[in-house]
């Protein structure tokens, strides 16, 4: 499905660039995510949510993954700031959800049952305060980031485009759905979680880059 960007004005090359990183940010976190949860030993994305890949001797990799993911997406903001200026509620919201995952990031999980390799298999009963933050934050993100594709649907829909309207009506719903499925504990959770945010994630990077565009 090709996507439209939402009305705009036309953009300038500062505003180009800042709204690329948007999409950079989304790509970047994606590939970076799932190409460790391929090769990282005894991670199974079926059981261990990607946040957990901030555990352990390359732990790093992740945190640093989150960091520039979340300053990548404020950075993005600041471009649909300039490109959206009436659609404040949009940009402020993409924001919130970059520093969300900025502070994610610097709050690391616990390690999860059976990783990294050598944590027990047994469910911790506790959890740490740091991990505790990521899941608050993390919950900050998903939020922003849904709200923000339903707004986008609202835009599109009121502008007569239909298909981006869906695509983000889409996203919302794979958002929620994925934050549920993973809360819920549900067979597959960490896996139908990833899927749900990176869908949200890329397809913001979509909208942005479409409004680079013109």
């Amino acid at each position: 499905m090709a996507t439209s960007s939402p009305p705009t004005t036309g953009t300038t090359a500062g505003t180009r660039t800042l709204l690329l990183c948007a999409t950079a940010g989304a790509v970047i976190w994606t590939v970076v995510s799932l190409a460790q949860a391929a090769t990282r030993d005894g991670f199974d994305l079926t059981r261990h949510p990607l946040s957990v890949l901030a555990t352990g001797d390359l732990g790093w990799l992740q945190i640093t993954n989150f960091v520039v993911g979340g300053v990548l997406t404020v950075l993005g903001a600041a471009g649909l700031r300039r490109a959206l200026p009436e659609a404040r509620v949009i940009y402020r919201l993409v924001a919130v959800d970059g520093v969300a995952r900025i502070v994610a990031g610097l709050l690391v999980m616990d390690p999860a049952p059976g990783f990294p390799p050598g944590t027990p298999e047994q469910v911790a009963l506790t959890m740490s305060p740091s991990a505790i933050g990521h899941l608050l934050a993390g919950t900050v993100s998903f939020v922003a980031l849904a709200v923000v594709c339903v707004l986008f649907d609202r835009r599109f829909s009121r502008s007569g485009q239909q298909g981006p309207a869906i695509a983000s009506r889409a996203a919302a719903t794979a958002v929620v759905l994925g934050n549920a499925w993973g809360i819920a504990g549900a067979p597959a959770g960490p896996a139908v979680l990833a899927v749900g945010v990176i869908t949200g994630m890329l397809w913001l990077g979509a909208v942005t880059a479409a409004l680079a565009r013109r």
